[in-house]
């Protein structure tokens, strides 16, 4: 079995997904097989040496395309259910914003309710703009 990474967190049905800051230092442990990385590669950056998607997810906004952005959330989590060690990472400095919370699972449950979204209480600044709580509460009808 491949290990988890360092930091993962178990999905609602318990796939272990990491999120991570990008300006944050790379934890012990293995490295991600994926990574799903929201934003834009900055000048100084360097880039990871695992196979990386990017989301084009402006800061403290939604992405700009929603249809693209809920192609790469859904395959990162299929990858992760497959049993890849997958990280999301952001700009950001702290790895518990909203657009992990939205990666809880995209997938339809009884009644039409996203099958995993956690809709626990965002902590501030992450996921606090009235943009992107619109933009998690309608995730699940972006998956149809």
């Amino acid at each position: 079995m491949t290990p988890v990474l360092t930091g993962a967190v178990a999905l609602p049905d318990g796939t272990p997904v990491r999120g991570r800051g990008r300006r944050q230092e790379l934890p012990p442990g293995p490295l991600p097989d994926f990574g799903l990385h929201l934003g834009r590669l900055k000048r100084r950056e360097r880039p990871p040496t695992w196979p990386t998607e990017w989301i084009d997810w402006p800061d403290f906004r939604t992405p700009r395309d929603d249809r693209a952005a809920t192609a790469r959330i859904r395959a990162a989590y299929e990858r992760a259910r497959a049993g890849e060690r997958v990280e999301i990472a952001c700009a950001g400095a702290r790895p518990d914003g909203h657009r992990d919370r939205v990666h809880g699972g995209p997938r339809r449950a009884p009644g039409g309710r996203c099958g995993g979204l956690d809709q626990r209480p965002l902590p501030r600044p992450c996921g606090g703009d009235p943009g992107q709580k619109r933009w998690v509460r309608r995730f699940p009808d972006l998956l149809d």
